[in-house]
């Protein structure tokens, strides 16, 4: 295939996956709206010294009705072919241009939401309960691809001169992971903090049916968005050594307290107090849940705000 061919394909392929991740995001709606409550992993002392009685192993769903997970598998097949649609967009995209495909916002946004959905996906298989929180992470994936498409979008070209760098592979590509981890990450701690709340209101008598009641069990997506932040954390950081490391073979100096340098450093700082606070008495539970939720504002701030507005030395990362 010709390289136009190669472009045009990846941007049909663009428009395949938002189809398929759109479609998943009703058949995750509709899992919902059959499904029964979940109900939550634990080991509850009956009487002083009585025996513990086991929940389900994982927060699953108990007595699932065959309509609600057949739905459910349809989403997540959806969901898999989205994402295989979704890397071939950058695929062709690479091959098209000759180079890795992160080089403009669009490429950089595109893959940040694979790694979202991939990262979703593989959590759903290891702990289906997390099934349920699928059209939390697709429709967000849905609308991003939307204004990805209509306002990022780049022709496919050569990098501009300043990318021009085997450092491209390294501090782009970790950074592209460590977002998209991020992502899930933060809309776990969002769903946690509804769950919680709902969970409150039971407590105190507000026993009405809600579709609240078939997320995970709070505890699991304060488990998921914990374990996840942890995962990304370690990349995150090693995406700030690495651009500094960049900045200084390009500008001749490791840091400058250029926007976009600034703000990776504020969600480095971020991310690192709620690990902390996850582990601290008195931050557990919703306070810490917070600070991961501003962790997320500060990513999508940083990706969007300082790129395409803020000037500054990685002003070429903008819509080109």
């Amino acid at each position: 295939m010709t390289e136009e061919q190669l472009a045009a394909l990846s941007d049909t392929l663009f428009s395949v996956a938002v189809a398929l991740y759109s479609l998943a995001v009703v058949a995750f709606c509709a899992e919902l709206a059959f499904g029964r409550p979940t109900r939550t992993p634990a080991r509850q002392l009956v009487g002083a010294g009585g025996a513990p009685v086991d929940e389900p192993a994982a927060g699953g769903t108990v007595g699932e009705p065959p309509r609600a997970r057949r739905l459910g598998l349809l989403a997540m097949a959806l969901t898999v072919l989205g994402a295989l649609a979704h890397a071939g967009v950058l695929v062709a995209r690479g091959l098209a241009t000759h180079r890795l495909p992160w080089g403009n916002m669009y490429e950089f946004a595109t893959a940040v939401v694979l790694v979202a959905v991939v990262a979703y996906a593989v959590l759903a298989v290891r702990a289906p309960v997390l099934r349920h929180i699928g059209v939390f992470v697709l429709a967000p994936v849905v609308v991003s691809m939307v204004l990805i498409g209509l306002f990022l979008y780049t022709e496919a070209g050569p990098l501009v001169a300043a990318l021009r760098s085997s450092w491209l592979a390294v501090h782009v590509s970790t950074a592209t992971l460590g977002f998209g981890v991020f992502f899930v990450s933060g809309i776990a701690s969002v769903l946690y903090l509804v769950r919680s709340r709902r969970d409150a209101r039971v407590a105190a008598g507000a026993t009405a049916p809600s579709l609240l009641d078939r997320l995970p069990s709070a505890a699991a997506l304060d488990r998921t968005a914990h374990r996840t932040a942890v995962f990304g954390f370690p990349i995150w950081t090693f995406a700030v050594i690495a651009g500094a490391i960049w900045a200084e073979s390009a500008w001749g100096r490791f840091w400058g307290w250029d926007p976009k340098e600034t703000w990776a450093f504020i969600a480095w700082v971020v991310y690192a107090a709620y690990l902390h606070a996850r582990t601290t008495s008195g931050w557990r539970g919703r306070p810490s849940a917070w600070v991961n939720v501003v962790g997320l504002a500060v990513m999508v701030f940083n990706l969007l705000y300082v790129n395409l507005v803020s000037t500054g030395l990685h002003s070429y990362a903008g819509v080109s």
